[in-house]
């Protein structure tokens, strides 16, 4: 797999794993910490982590489970904390005292969570395309009323099995299945009309996510309730089940560093009718014996993101919205240029005047 020159590629054992990491800049130049998505890796940084000023000291983890870090098992009754910890005892060993926070999908699930476990260590915080607050699927309306006490139709048991039998197979063919990991890869992390130059990069990335019960996408559970499968306990879409997952609380915190959320206009993946959320599926009519919008409804996941950060502006904190136009789920990659200089905005306007 390519690296762009000028960032190393480091490995480092903490108390809880061991981690592979990409860093760019000097040591003592301002520290920017990136988290990546699900199935995805600090790959998917190297193009911004390049472009950013050389007075910024980028550091982007594979987190666990993911590109060349330590396969740990998730316990999703945790939520994201795993994720969450882990990333302290890096920053820790690296000396990163203070930093600014960039999390993007999963990545900024876990960003949200960090800052609730360390609000005082995050100089700025920017989501990209993140889920939501809530976590994904299974509840509805801006304050996520869960549709069913179980939970149902949230976790590990909605993945389509061809995709996941072509990821423990490690395929990297092209062709006509939509089930094909680098079909996945060009319909839900960009906008279909866009090819990165580095695409087969994006997919060794992609293909080195570990697979099975206790990491991607982990256990699930069977339900009397539509559609048939409640979270498991393990993994990873059981970790951002509504059951475990909550992160509201940011809008709460007595310390509240400046957010920026950036996403795109076409994301397919993060949005309010996500052709991935079990509820959209049934209101088309492709899963049997939907419930209906009362019961089920797609999950607003938008709304619920922008109601939980006018919570937190209402409350004292400040968030800036940016939405790129022709852009899906990742606006880092499609809008690089773009991307990185809202960023450098949002952290220069953060240390300058605050």
């Amino acid at each position: 797999m390519g690296k762009l020159e000028g960032i190393e590629s480091i490995y480092y054992t903490t108390d809880r794993a061991q981690f592979h990491i990409l860093i760019r800049g000097d040591f003592d130049a301002e520290p920017i910490v990136f988290v990546h998505g699900n199935t995805a890796s600090a790959t998917f940084w190297e193009e911004v982590m390049f472009a950013l000023p050389d007075d910024y000291r980028s550091v982007a983890p594979d987190m666990r489970g993911f590109g060349l870090t330590q396969a740990k098992p998730v316990d999703a009754t945790r939520g994201v904390r795993d994720w969450s910890d882990d990333l302290y005892s890096l920053t820790w060993l690296l000396g990163l005292r203070e930093f600014h926070l960039v999390g993007w999908s999963l990545g900024g699930g876990i960003a949200m969570q960090y800052l609730l476990d360390h609000p005082g260590k995050v100089i700025t915080l920017t989501l990209v395309a993140p889920i939501s607050p809530y976590g994904f699927s299974g509840t509805r309306g801006p304050d996520a009323i869960p549709c069913w006490p179980d939970y149902a139709g949230s976790g590990g048991g909605g993945v389509n099995r061809q995709f996941l039998e072509l990821m423990k197979r490690k395929v990297n063919d092209g062709g006509d299945d939509p089930a094909l990991p680098r079909n996945i890869l060009n319909t839900c992390f960009w906008r279909p009309e866009f090819r990165p130059e580095r695409e087969d990069d994006f997919l060794d990335a992609l293909l080195q996510t570990a697979v099975g019960d206790h990491n991607y996408p982990g256990d699930f559970a069977p339900s009397p309730n539509w559609p048939g499968y409640a979270p498991g306990t393990c993994g990873v879409l059981n970790a951002i089940s509504p059951k475990y997952f909550r992160v509201d609380g940011i809008a709460d915190l007595d310390v509240k560093p400046p957010i920026l959320w950036v996403r795109g206009s076409d994301d397919l993946l993060i949005s309010d009718a996500s052709p991935f959320d079990i509820g959209y599926l049934g209101r088309l009519g492709l899963v049997p014996g939907w419930p209906g919008n009362e019961v089920f409804p797609p999950q607003p996941m938008i709304e619920q993101t922008r109601a939980v950060l006018d919570r937190y502006a209402k409350n004292g904190g400040f968030f800036r919205e940016v939405v790129f136009q022709e852009c899906g789920h990742s606006p880092h990659i499609e809008k690089k240029d773009a991307f990185v200089a809202e960023l450098v905005e949002h952290m220069r306007w953060a240390t300058t005047y605050i």
